[in-house]
């Protein structure tokens, strides 16, 4: 049963970070002065939008990282209990 866990967990953080590898390349593969035209015809830049998406987004990566750790202190913890039982 905790082995099933730690392997789910394990896979769990190995795809957080392959997002947050995804997220830093896109994030240094982005120009820094990208901008469009609306319908009213301005044009406007689009660079401060997408930081913050990605922002965001690296904050939920950061978040799942720190919910993956919190997860494999508890199974290991559990595991202690149930060898010294």
């Amino acid at each position: 049963m905790f082995m099933q866990i730690a392997i789910g967990a394990i896979g769990i953080g190995v795809v957080l970070m392959v997002g947050y590898i995804v997220v830093a390349q896109v994030r240094t593969a982005l120009p820094t002065d990208l901008t469009y035209q609306n319908a009213s015809g301005d044009v406007v830049s689009a660079s401060g939008d997408i930081s913050d998406g990605l922002n965001s987004t690296q904050t939920t990566v950061f978040a799942g990282f720190g919910l993956i750790a919190v997860g494999i202190i508890v199974l290991a913890a559990f595991g202690l209990i149930n060898v010294f039982k």
